[in-house]
């Protein structure tokens, strides 16, 4: 793989960020990159959990007209109307 060139302001980031944990940019980045790839793994995980489940739900008929829910969060956050 190529190098990837990154702009100054990100690079001298990417310094600070690695010196304030005692590591070298590559291995900090390293570790940042691999942080945030799970984290958006899991988080689009939950997110295709959420739409199966929402679908199995209107597959089933458990559902509510959008005034009715609208209107209940209204109400719930004491929004205007």
């Amino acid at each position: 793989m190529e190098p990837i060139n990154i702009n100054s302001e990100r690079r001298a980031e990417l310094e600070e960020y690695a010196r304030r944990r005692g590591q070298d940019p590559e291995t900090a980045l390293d570790e940042a990159l691999a942080t945030y790839l799970e984290w958006e793994r899991q988080d689009f995980a939950e997110a295709a959990e959420s739409v199966r489940r929402g679908y199995e739900d209107v597959k089933a008929g458990r559902t509510r007209p959008a005034p009715e829910v609208l209107t209940d969060l209204r109400r719930k956050h004491e929004l205007p109307r």
